[in-house]
């Protein structure tokens, strides 16, 4: 019964985090797509080769 619980546990930690890596992940190029789309039209980011 609770090696049951600790496998149930696990497997719900393990889920979770892998949900978060594949957010993480799906999100990132989602912000890469919009930054080069406003790369592309011309609007540049003021972080951008400032050299600080």
């Amino acid at each position: 019964m609770h090696l049951q619980y600790i496998v149930w546990a696990y497997a719900g930690v393990a889920v979770v985090t892998l949900a978060l890596i594949a957010y993480v992940a799906l999100d990132a190029r989602a912000v890469q797509r919009r930054l080069a789309a406003l790369d592309k039209a011309g609007i540049r980011r003021r972080s951008a080769g400032t050299g600080n």
